[in-house]
C-alpha cells in the first residue's frame, strides 16, 4: 500500500474523535428519554433533523467530490469542535445545559456524520490500489466499531457512575475501587469537543500520493447531484443493489435513537447500563464481521452476503418483538452489528468495484438522500403515541421485519443480473 502511513494517520484521527463522539450520540438520547423524560421532545427534533439532512445530503457527495477530502475533514472538526466547546462551556457556566444546546450538539454531529463518512470512504478509496478495497473497507469498520465498543462500555460507565464500588455493565456487576457520580452532558461535551481539534492536528499531518489523477467536475452542485442520478440511473442493478441494501442502515439508525432507549426503559424496565452497554454488544458484532466478511463473502458472493444477513436478523428482531429477556436483547444486539457492519463492508466495496472514483460521492449521496426519506418515514410512524406509551415500542422491531425482508426479496429475484453489474 503506496499510502500506508497516510491510511494509519487517518485512522488514528477517526479513532480519537470517534470515541467522544460516540458517547455524546448515546448520552443525548438517554438524556432526552430518561434525565429530562421529553422523548416526544426528542423524536420530533430528530424528524426534523433528519428532514434538514435530506438536503445536506443532496449536496454532500457533491462536495466530496469537487474540493480536497483533507481539507474537508481540516474544517469540518474545527467547525464541530467549536460549537460543542462553546455548549460546554455555557454548561459549566450555568451548571446545566439547555435543551436546545442539546439538540444543537446533535444537530451538529448529524450533519457532520453525513459528510464524515463518505469523506472517509472516498479518501480512502483515492489513495488506495483497487486491490486493497475490500482491506480498507474491513479495516474502517474495524476501527470505526472497535470505537464505539470503547464508547459503549465508557458510556454505559459515565452515565450511570458508580456505587459502593460496584458498576454495572453488559448485564453484569464488576467491583471498582473508586465511587464517582454520573457525568452531566456538558461534561461529555467538554471531551467531546477536545477530541475534535486533537484529530484535526493529526489530519493536519497527513501527506498522501493519489493512486489515480482523475478529472474533476467543476459544475453547480445541483447539476452534480443530477450527474451521479443519471449515473445510476443507465446501471439500473447497481441502483437496485444499492437502494436495497442501505435499508438496513436505514432502519439501524432509527432504531439507535429512537427505539432503542425506550425499549429499553418501557419494554425491557432497565437502565443506562443495559441501553449503553447494548452499543458495546453491537460494536463487538460488527468487529467480527469486518474481520470475517469479506473473506467469507469475497469475489461474487457479496449479494448472497447481504441476503443472508437481512434474513437472519429479521428472525431476531421477531424474537425480541415478544419476548422479554436482557440476554435474547444483547445477543440480537451482537447479530445486528454483524449484520449491519457486514452488508456495509460488502457493499461499500461492490459500489467501490462499480463506479469510478470521481463519481463515487455523487453516487452514494443519491442512495443516502432515500435512505433518508426512508428514515423521515421510520421516524414519523415511531413518533406516534402508541409506540412511546406502555410497552409498545416492541412492535416497531416487526416493522423492521417487513422492511428488511421486502428489500431481500428483489435483491434475490435481480441476484444474477446485480452479480454482472460488478464488473
Amino acid at each position: 500500500m503506496k499510502n500506508k502511513n497516510a491510511v494509519y494517520l487517518l485512522f488514528l484521527a477517526n479513532i480519537i474523535s470517534g470515541l467522544a463522539q460516540g458517547i455524546s450520540m448515546i448520552a443525548i438520547p438517554w438524556y432526552f428519554i430518561e434525565i429530562i423524560e421529553k422523548p416526544k421532545f426528542f423524536t420530533y427534533c430528530y424528524f426534523i433533523i433528519t428532514f434538514l439532512t435530506f438536503f445536506w445530503g443532496m449536496y454532500a457527495g457533491t462536495i466530496i467530490d469537487r474540493y480536497s477530502r483533507k481539507k474537508i475533514f481540516l474544517i469540518t472538526n474545527f467547525i464541530c469542535g467549536t460549537i460543542i466547546a462553546s455548549v460546554s462551556a455555557y454548561g459549566f457556566y450555568n451548571q446545566s445545559t439547555s435543551e436546545y444546546l442539546v439538540i444543537l450538539v446533535f444537530l451538529i454531529t448529524i450533519f457532520n456524520y453525513n459528510v464524515h463518512y463518505p469523506n472517509l470512504y472516498a479518501f480512502g478509496q483515492e489513495i488506495t490500489e483497487k486491490k486493497n478495497y475490500g482491506k480498507l473497507n474491513s479495516y474502517i469498520e474495524i476501527q470505526g466499531q472497535s470505537t464505539s465498543m470503547f464508547a459503549g462500555a465508557i458510556a454505559a460507565i459515565l452515565l450511570t457512575g458508580s456505587s459502593n464500588d460496584i458498576i454495572s455493565f453488559g448485564g453484569f456487576n464488576f467491583n471498582f475501587p473508586l465511587n464517582f457520580k454520573a457525568w452531566d452532558i456538558h461534561e461529555i461535551f467538554l471531551m467531546d469537543a477536545i477530541t475534535y481539534f486533537i484529530s484535526l492536528l493529526i489530519i493536519m499531518l497527513i501527506k498522501y500520493v493519489k493512486i489515480e489523477k482523475l478529472n474533476i467536475e467543476t459544475g453547480s452542485l445541483y447539476n452534480r447531484f443530477i450527474s451521479g442520478l443519471n449515473f445510476l440511473k443507465k446501471r439500473t442493478y447497481i441502483f437496485y443493489f444499492g437502494l436495497f441494501s442501505y435499508m438496513l442502515f436505514a432502519f439501524t439508525l432509527v432504531q439507535i435513537h429512537i427505539i432503542l432507549p425506550i425499549y429499553v426503559k418501557n419494554f425491557l424496565q432497565m437502565g443506562a447500563d443495559v441501553y449503553a452497554s447494548s452499543e458495546f454488544y453491537y460494536s463487538i458484532g460488527a468487529i467480527f464481521s469486518g474481520i470475517f466478511v469479506i473473506r467469507v463473502f469475497k469475489n461474487n458472493y457479496k449479494l448472497l452476503g447481504v441476503i443472508i444477513f437481512f434474513t437472519t436478523i429479521s428472525i431476531f428482531f421477531y424474537l425480541i418483538s415478544f419476548i422479554n429477556s436482557v440476554y435474547l436483547f444483547f445477543i440480537t444486539c451482537l447479530l445486528l452489528g454483524i449484520t449491519n457492519a457486514g452488508v456495509r463492508v460488502l457493499r461499500t466495496t461492490f459500489l467501490f468495484n462499480a463506479i469510478p472514483n470521481n463519481i463515487i460521492g455523487r453516487a452514494t449521496s443519491v442512495f443516502s438522500s432515500i435512505n433518508i426519506i426512508v428514515r423521515l418515514f421510520l421516524i414519523g410512524i415511531f413518533s406516534i403515541s402508541f409506540f412511546q406509551s406502555d410497552d409498545n415500542i416492541k412492535y416497531s422491531y416487526l416493522i423492521g421485519v417487513v422492511l428488511l425482508m421486502s428489500s431481500a426479496i428483489p435483491l434475490a429475484l435481480n441476484y444474477s443480473k446485480i452479480i454482472e453489474s460488478e464488473n
